[in-house]
Formats: C-alpha cells, sequence, structure tokens
C-alpha cells in the first residue's frame, strides 16, 4: 500500500517539475556563492579562468580593509542604511494604511476621482520628480540630512493601493458597530482596521524596507559626506577611475545580504499565515 502510494507521488511530471526547480535553485543560488566566496579571494585570483568557487588561498584582508575605515566608514553607513530604512518602513506603513483607510471607508467628494489619480502617479517613473524633489531640499536646507532621504519616500502611492484594497475586506458592519459602542474614528482605525490587515501590512513593510535598503539613487543625491551616506554609496565610492577595490566589494554585498536573509528565513511563515489568513477573509 505504501509503495503504491509512493509511485503514485511520484509521477514523472512531478519528478521532472521537482528537477527544473531544483536546475532553478542552483541557479540562483551560484551567483550568491561567487559573492560569498569572491569575498575571501586575493585581488588577483578574483579574476583567474577558468572560474573557481573555493579559493586556493583563504584571506580575511578585504574584511579588515573595509572595516578599518581606510577608504569609507562602512560599519557607520550600515548603520545610516539601517536607521533610513527602519524610519521610511515607519512613515510608509503609517501613511499608505491612514490613506488606504479613507478610501476605502469614508464617503467624499470626488473619492474616485482621486483614487484614479493616486494610481495614474504608478505610471511616472521615479526620474521624472528628481529635479522638482532636490530643489524642495535645497529649499529646506536637507542636502545631506536623513530628513531628506525619508520624507520624500513616505508617501506611496502603491501602499495606498494596497492598504486600500485589503481594508475593503473589513466588514462595514463592525465599523459601524463600533461608532454606535461609542469608538473614536481613530480608534477604530487602529484596533480593527490594521489588526485584520496585518497580512498586508506585513508585506508592505517587508517591500519598503528592501527597497529602501538598497535605494541608491536618491541617497547618492541628497547624501554628500561619507559619514552620513548609506551603504549602497559607499560601496559604490569603491570604483575609482584607476583603480576599483573589487574584494572590498564583494565582501561589502555579501555581508548586507545576511540581514535580509536572516529577516527572510525567520518571518516567512509569519507573513505566509497572514497572507493566507487575508486572502481567506476576502
Amino acid at each position: 500500500m505504501i509503495d503504491d502510494l509512493i509511485v503514485r507521488r511520484w509521477t514523472p511530471a512531478r519528478i521532472a517539475a521537482h528537477l527544473i526547480l531544483l536546475v532553478a535553485v542552483g541557479l540562483t543560488v551560484l551567483p550568491y556563492l561567487y559573492l560569498a566566496f569572491g569575498s575571501i579571494k586575493t585581488q588577483g585570483e578574483i579574476f583567474t579562468v577558468p572560474v573557481k568557487l573555493w579559493p586556493d588561498a583563504v584571506t580575511w584582508e578585504h574584511y579588515q580593509r573595509l572595516f578599518s575605515d581606510e577608504i569609507i566608514p562602512f560599519a557607520q553607513q550600515v548603520g545610516n542604511s539601517f536607521v533610513i530604512a527602519t524610519l521610511t518602513t515607519l512613515l510608509v506603513v503609517a501613511v499608505s494604511a491612514s490613506v488606504g483607510w479613507g478610501f476605502a471607508k469614508y464617503e467624499f467628494p470626488l473619492r474616485n476621482v482621486l483614487f484614479v489619480i493616486l494610481l495614474a502617479t504608478l505610471t511616472l517613473p521615479v526620474q521624472v520628480a528628481l529635479v522638482p524633489l532636490f530643489t524642495m531640499m535645497v529649499s529646506l536646507n536637507w542636502l545631506d540630512t536623513f530628513q531628506g532621504v525619508v520624507l520624500p519616500s513616505g508617501a506611496s502611492a502603491f501602499g495606498a493601493f494596497l492598504m486600500r484594497q485589503s481594508m475593503l475586506s473589513v466588514p462595514d458592519e463592525m465599523v459601524q458597530a463600533a461608532r454606535i459602542d461609542g469608538a473614536s474614528e481613530f480608534r477604530i482605525f487602529l484596533t480593527m482596521g490594521v489588526p485584520l490587515v496585518r497580512g498586508a501590512v506585513s508585506v508592505l513593510a517587508v517591500l519598503t524596507f528592501l527597497a529602501s535598503w538598497n535605494d541608491f539613487l536618491w541617497p547618492s543625491i541628497v547624501l554628500r559626506s561619507p559619514e552620513r551616506q548609506t551603504y549602497p554609496v559607499g560601496l559604490a565610492n569603491l570604483v575609482g577611475f584607476y583603480t576599483t577595490e573589487y574584494g572590498m566589494i564583494l565582501a561589502g554585498s555579501f555581508l548586507v545580504t545576511v540581514p535580509i536573509i536572516v529577516v527572510f528565513v525567520a518571518g516567512r511563515k509569519h507573513i505566509l499565515d497572514n497572507l493566507t489568513m487575508g486572502s481567506v477573509r476576502g
């Protein structure tokens, strides 16, 4: 009986699907392995042909130079990236949830028109707003400051759209019952609106943190001093006119991926469970 069950389970189509997935995983992991092993190679061995994953001689020189502040204050720049990404995530989640709740649960003039305009902004490339945003930062004297990076990123049209679509699933009867019981609108939003869409909030928070953590363009425009720059800008500064510190770039790139992997491994079950709950309610 068990043998028949195993045979039925591992059909040729299922085996082929698993083999394809295994190859896809291998192709995905291979560049990351090259990044990890390349960071402990000597500068000359990085470019050896044929390419070898494991180095002939392991060296920690690139990591030592990276944290010695010889060229860039890498540790401080990683801290800057964490602070900026955390503040940006909190701001985007708060603003997006508030806007989404307003569009989902309140009737006001031109609501649908304003929502269409909000969606229309998704079609505009980010580069279109760089010049006016930079001019605004200059007029506010916010160049080379964290608020100059965080605040322009606080309004997310995608986040507002995601929150609005999720909050439509919150029953209107529950909202009306809470109002009859005397709950304030703000309390209803905090105790009913946000908890019932925590799956969407989790996804938005993760996506926003990742986007801010890896952002290069806007921080490179606003942040000028090395002590205030984020790690993507700092690693880009290792590419010079005459020499490029490839070993340090590999080492730094590998280190900054570790926190992201840890977050996904630790929180994947929570995020997936919340997504499933949200889809069932919808």
